[in-house]
C-alpha cells in the first residue's frame, strides 16, 4: 500500500476512536474496541488524553478496571498488511463482555429504579397537594418564611422557627431561576406546591447518594450483587419516617441530603468538600454538626485501627483484635486509645488530616457563644437536657424498622447464650438502665398535647398504661442494644465507639420524643451493617411499602377536627 494512503487510513481510524471516546460511553468495553480497531502505529498515540486507560468511568460506582480495560498490548493489535497474524489471548473478550454486561444491567436497573420511584413520588405528591393545599403543621412557619425570602425580605424572621435559614435560601436559589427561565409569574412562584417540590428533588438525590454510599462502604464484599445494592438503596430511599416528609415543606430531606453527601465525600477522602457540605447540613439543622464530628471520627478511627494492628504485630498477640471482644480486650484497647491521643506527634498528624472539620466545629462553637445557645427562635420549647431514655427509644425504633436484621431467631438464641455466659455484666447493665429511666425520663408538653403525631399514641397506649411499664421494657432495651451492637461487629472497635458517641450526642440532649430526630442515626447505622439475603431484603422493602401505604392512607383519608377549630387535622409521624 502507498505510504501516504496508509497514513491517512491510520489517521482516519485514530480520529474515529477519538470521537467515540469523547461522547457518552454506553458500555464498559466500547473504548477498548475502539483502541483495538486502530492499526499498528496509531495505538501508541492512543495512550494520551483520550486513551481507554485515562477515560473516567461514567457510571459512579463501577469498577474502573472493568469499565476501562487497559490498552491492549501489541499482540492484540491488528498486524500490518502482509504480516503473519498474531494470536490473541483466549477467554479475555468473553470475560470483558460478561463484566460489562453485568455493569450495564446494574446501571439500567438503578436508572429504572430511581426513575420509577420518582414517577410514583410525583403521583403521590399530586395527591397530597390536592388534599392538603395549604401549609400544614410546621409548614405554617416554614412556608411564609420562604415566601418572605422570595420577595427579598431577608431581614424578616419568624421567632417561632428554631433552625437556621438553609432551607429557605436554597429554595429561593432554585425557584427564582426556574421561574425566570420558564416565565412563571404571580402566585405560582414560591407557592406551597413549588416549595414542597424542592423536597421531592432532595428525595431523588438521597436515593442516588444512598446507592453510592452502599457501594463505597461495601466495595470489598464481592458477594454483594448489583441488584442487592439497588434493592437496599431503594429500601432506604422509601424509609417511612423520611419518605413521608418528602411531600411537605420540612427540613428533613435537605438535611439528610447534605449530611449523606458530606459522609460520601469523607469516605472518598475529599475532606474540604465534606466539611463544606457539612456546613450546608448545619444550615438546615444545627444538630447536624454532630455528623461533621462523625466524618472527622471516621478519619481518626481509620488511623487508630491501622496503629492498633501494628501494635498487635509488635506484641505478636493473636488473642487480641481490633474487633469487639471481651471486657479485658476492651480495656486494653481503651488504654491504647488514650496513649495514642496523648501523643503530640500523633495529634499533629490527626489535626493535619481533619483540619477542615475542626474549622467547622470551631465556627459552630462561635455561633453557640454569640447566639447564646444552639437554638434560634423559640428556645422555651427546645431546652437541652440529659434525656438518657432517648437512647432506649432509638433502639426500639431501630428494631421496629430493621427487624429483618435485628429480630431473628438466631439473634435471640445468641443473646440468650450471651446472657448465660455473662450474667454479672448484664445485671449491672440492667441496674444502670433502671436508674437512668427512673432519674432521667422527661415528658415534653408537645408529646402530651398534640394528638396528630404517632408519638402521642405510642406514649399514651404504651408508657402511660401503668407506671411500671417503662421499667418492664428494660429487658427488651438490653436485647435491642445487644443486637444493634452485634450487627456492627464487622466494623472496627474504634468506629463503633465513635458512632456511639455521636449517637448519644444527637439523641440524649433532646427532651421531645420525635421520630424525625432518629432518621440520620438510623440511616448511618443501616448503611454500615452487612447485607441480608435477598429474601430478607425483599421482606424489609415490603414492610416499608406497607408502612408508607398505611401512613399516607391515614394522612389523606382519616382526617379529624378539634372541638375549638374548623381546620382539618391529619395524622403524621
Amino acid at each position: 500500500m502507498d505510504p501516504s494512503m496508509a497514513f491517512f487510513r491510520r489517521a482516519a481510524a485514530f480520529f474515529t476512536c477519538w470521537k467515540r471516546s469523547s461522547v457518552t460511553l454506553r458500555s464498559g468495553n466500547s473504548s477498548s474496541r475502539c483502541v483495538r480497531s486502530i492499526p499498528q502505529g496509531i495505538g501508541r498515540s492512543s495512550r494520551g488524553k483520550h486513551s481507554a486507560n485515562n477515560a473516567r468511568p461514567l457510571w459512579p460506582g463501577l469498577s474502573a478496571a472493568r469499565s476501562n480495560p487497559p490498552i491492549p498490548g501489541p499482540a492484540s493489535l491488528p498486524a500490518r498488511p502482509g504480516a503473519a497474524p498474531r494470536p490473541s489471548p483466549e477467554g479475555r473478550p468473553q470475560r470483558g463482555r460478561r463484566g460489562a454486561g453485568m455493569e450495564r444491567a446494574e446501571a439500567y436497573g438503578f436508572s429504572g429504579a430511581i426513575s420509577g420511584v420518582f414517577l410514583l413520588s410525583c403521583l403521590l405528591f399530586a395527591a397530597v397537594s390536592r388534599r392538603q393545599r395549604g401549609p400544614y403543621m410546621d409548614e405554617v412557619f416554614h412556608v411564609p418564611q420562604a415566601q418572605a425570602y422570595c420577595h427579598g425580605r431577608f431581614l424578616q424572621w419568624d421567632p417561632m422557627i428554631t433552625t437556621l435559614p438553609g432551607l429557605y435560601l436554597l429554595s429561593v436559589g432554585v425557584v427564582k431561576p426556574a421561574a425566570w427561565l420558564l416565565g412563571w409569574t404571580g402566585s405560582v412562584v414560591c407557592s406551597v406546591g413549588m416549595l414542597r417540590f424542592i423536597n421531592l428533588l432532595f428525595s431523588a438525590g438521597n436515593f442516588y447518594l444512598l446507592y453510592l454510599l452502599l457501594f463505597k462502604i461495601h466495595q470489598k464484599n464481592k458477594a454483594v450483587s448489583g441488584f442487592q445494592r439497588i434493592l437496599s438503596a431503594l429500601t432506604l430511599a422509601v424509609f417511612p419516617t423520611l419518605y413521608f416528609f418528602t411531600f411537605l415543606y420540612y427540613t428533613d430531606p435537605g438535611s439528610v441530603f447534605f449530611t449523606l453527601f458530606s459522609y460520601l465525600m469523607c469516605l472518598y477522602g475529599n475532606h474540604k468538600t465534606s466539611a463544606l457540605l457539612g456546613f450546608c447540613g448545619f444550615m438546615f439543622r444545627q444538630t447536624n454538626i454532630v455528623w461533621t464530628v462523625f466524618c472527622a471520627g471516621n478519619v481518626v478511627a481509620e488511623k487508630l485501627n491501622e496503629a492498633w494492628k501494628i501494635e498487635l504485630q509488635k506484641k505478636k498477640d493473636e488473642n487480641i483484635s481490633s474487633r469487639k471482644g471481651s471486657f479485658s480486650d476492651l480495656t486494653r484497647i481503651l488504654q491504647f486509645l488514650v496513649e495514642y491521643l496523648l501523643s503530640p506527634k500523633k495529634l499533629v498528624t490527626l489535626t493535619a488530616l481533619t483540619w477542615p472539620y475542626i474549622v467547622l466545629v470551631s465556627l459552630f462553637f462561635v455561633f453557640v457563644f454569640v447566639n447564646g445557645g444552639i437554638v434560634v427562635g423559640d428556645r422555651s420549647s427546645h431546652e437541652a437536657c440529659l434525656h438518657f431514655p432517648q437512647l432506649f427509644y432509638f433502639l426500639s425504633f431501630t428494631v421496629f424498622f430493621a427487624f429483618p436484621h435485628l429480630l431473628t431467631p438466631s439473634k435471640i438464641r445468641k443473646f440468650i447464650l450471651s446472657l448465660r455466659k455473662h450474667p454479672v455484666q448484664y445485671s449491672l447493665v440492667t441496674v444502670i438502665s433502671l436508674f437512668l429511666i427512673w432519674k432521667f425520663t422527661y415528658v415534653h408538653k408537645y408529646l402530651l398535647a398534640d394528638n396528630r403525631h404517632y408519638t402521642f399514641y405510642v406514649w399514651r397506649r404504651v408508657f402511660q398504661r401503668h407506671e411500671l411499664v417503662k421499667y418492664l421494657l428494660v429487658p427488651f432495651y438490653i436485647f435491642a442494644g445487644w443486637s444493634f451492637a452485634d450487627t456492627l461487629k464487622s466494623k472496627s472497635i474504634f468506629w463503633i465507639l465513635m458512632y456511639f458517641v455521636c449517637l448519644l450526642a444527637v439523641t440524649v440532649p433532646q427532651k421531645l420524643l420525635e421520630f424525625r430526630y432518629f432518621i440520620l442515626p438510623f440511616l448511618i447505622y443501616r448503611l454500615n451493617i452487612p447485607f441480608l439475603s435477598l429474601y430478607r431484603q425483599l421482606l424489609e422493602l415490603a414492610f416499608y411499602i406497607l408502612v408508607n401505604a398505611v401512613t399516607f392512607y391515614l394522612f389523606l383519608n382519616r382526617t379529624f377536627q378539634w372541638e375549638n377549630s374548623d381546620e382539618v387535622q391529619r395524622f403524621m409521624w
